[in-house]
């Protein structure tokens, strides 16, 4: 890989991606610095297309090679909702989970997004067999627990009036 990229950021006028990387070429440890400008690009824009559109541009593919997807992904809603006049701190608290966030009142692309970091963050968090430290059949006492009332469900009773 000749190119390594080590920060991105974007640059809202012009609407451009902003790429730190190293310069690999002839044993030269070069940090530089390309803008990539982001074009016919809207604040109606799908952000997954352009942001693959742009990962698999002929002049752009070798300098991202080491971004991922999603991160460009992240740029392109960064520079989407600037465009439709959001501040940084509505996108980027838009771009975090909140425990507390009501799901039921976002439109279909934002839920999307928050379920497929979700994911990502459950396949993160998950325990395989194979794993080192997988336990069977654990059992966790959480501090903190409440002292449980006696309900009267609960209770033994013979279940002859039935």
């Amino acid at each position: 890989m000749p190119f390594v990229a080590k920060r991105c950021g974007v640059q809202f006028s012009p609407p451009s991606i902003v790429l730190i990387y190293e310069s690999n070429v002839k044993d030269t440890n070069k940090i530089r610095k390309r803008i990539i400008p982001v074009r016919n690009f809207s604040n109606c824009s799908d952000c997954c297309m352009a942001a693959e559109r742009m990962k698999h541009h002929i002049r752009h593919r070798a300098y991202l090679e080491s971004v991922s997807l999603g991160q460009l992904e992240r740029l392109h809603i960064v520079l989407r909702d600037h465009m439709q006049g959001h501040s940084l701190e509505h996108t980027l608290a838009s771009l975090r989970l909140d425990p507390e966030e009501d799901l039921n009142k976002l439109d279909d692309e934002e839920l999307a997004r928050k379920k497929a970091q979700m994911d990502k963050l459950f396949e993160r968090n998950r325990r395989q067999k194979d794993d080192p430290d997988f336990v069977y059949d654990l059992e966790v006492e959480f501090k903190g627990e409440v002292a449980r009332e006696p309900c009267s469900w609960d209770e033994e009773e013979s279940d002859d009036g039935f």
